[in-house]
């Protein structure tokens, strides 16, 4: 028995898809934002509940350096972007004024500069790929949560640090508080706790070499980090803020677990046992058919699950995309659309998931079909 998905918005990019990556949706339930960026700008769209672009919201932040140098994240509000760059942290206004700069490490592994501006490595060939960090708001758009490779202007925590995790005022960009991420990355992503502006969580990526997994919680005065035990990428906080969604970095283990890293009893799932065959994959016992989870999905409720087994499915014909219901009154459920989807999914909480269209010009908001509709 399947699941059968309902489409309930198509929201069409803001840019064209030739000039800027693709569009992808922010925030949380009653605060969305339609967020795509250029090398250029951001431009940033409000969203009603029903996915319907709000009047007169839309903003424009230019961009400091291209997008292939480094990532980005928009404010709750819309009212400022922050860029995590190659050399620094940098909050830009709609005006295009810098609200604040935070100067750190370089990310390209063999400099130890610390530079001043973006343009004194924009032409070196050494520069061209470098690996990065990112940034976060919390909850309340209050603080800006960033993973940067060390250190800072005004010194290391330690000689061996080289990540470092920041809190920073959003208003003015004063470091409130500092560790060592405990890592050497080749990139990262923060997730927010949905309510709690004192918890974060960041996920690492240090290539074939793992994935560090950090829960941060901030008492005013000090950030606490749990360490989490294992290569884990995390994809999703629950709606409650009190359970998490990994998967491994092999991709063998999906798991739900609390903040502190412990897997809920009975919520884990490896792949080889719980993902069906691939209809269209050959049926001789002699082949061995890998599958794997795609390090994608999310909560789409408290209890719900949603997944996507779109890498390994690939060889073999239709991506597939599945519910896993954490409450164990069911098992692992396909997702039936009314037409074909190829990309992974992302999950937006409050029983909906998006997915973006093979043109990568549009974004499909999805639902569970009731028997009311």
């Amino acid at each position: 028995m399947s699941a059968r998905a309902r489409l309930c918005a198509t929201i069409s990019a803001l840019m064209s898809s030739s000039k800027a990556g693709p569009p992808d949706i922010a925030g949380l339930p009653g605060r969305r934002i339609l967020v795509q960026r250029s090398d250029d700008e951001i431009v940033a769209q409000a969203l009603d509940d029903a996915f319907v672009a709000r009047p007169g919201a839309s903003v424009r932040f230019p961009a400091p350096w291209p997008r292939h140098r480094g990532t980005w994240e928009v404010a709750p509000d819309a009212s400022v972007a922050v860029f995590a760059g190659v050399h620094a942290v940098r909050a830009v206004e709609p005006s295009g004024a810098t609200r604040w700069e935070v100067r750190h490490g370089c990310w390209y592994g063999a400099c130890q500069e610390i530079h001043e501006s973006y343009d004194e490595y924009a032409d070196r060939q050494d520069h061209r790929y470098p690996d990065g960090g990112s940034v976060g708001f919390s909850a309340d758009g209050k603080l800006v949560w960033a993973h940067v490779r060390g250190p800072l202007p005004e010194g290391e925590l330690n000689p061996d640090t080289v990540d470092e995790w920041l809190i920073l005022d959003a208003e003015n960009g004063r470091v409130l508080a500092r560790v060592n991420a405990e890592a050497a990355a080749a990139g990262s992503f923060h997730l927010s706790h949905p309510s709690d502006p004192h918890q974060m969580g960041l996920s690492i990526g240090e290539g074939q070499d793992g994935a560090p997994l950090r829960w941060g919680r901030w008492d005013g005065q000090k950030l606490d980090v749990d360490y989490l035990e294992g290569d884990l990428c995390l994809l999703s906080v629950s709606p409650s803020g009190e359970w998490l969604m990994t998967v491994s970095h092999d991709q063998d283990s999906l798991a739900v677990r609390d903040s502190r890293g412990a897997v809920v009893e009975g919520l884990e799932w490896d792949a080889e046992s719980v993902i069906p065959r691939h209809p269209d994959a050959p049926s001789s016992d002699d082949d061995e058919i890998p599958v794997y989870w795609d390090w994608a999905g999310g909560f789409v409720g408290e209890t719900t699950l949603l997944v996507s087994t779109v890498e390994s499915d690939d060889e073999w014909g239709q991506s597939r995309h599945w519910l896993v219901d954490t409450s164990g009154t069911r098992g692992l459920v396909p997702v039936a659309y009314p037409t074909p989807v190829s990309c992974q999914p992302a999950a937006l909480g409050n029983g909906a998931w998006l997915t973006l269209s093979e043109s990568r010009d549009a974004l499909h908001v999805w639902v569970l079909h009731t028997s009311e509709d």
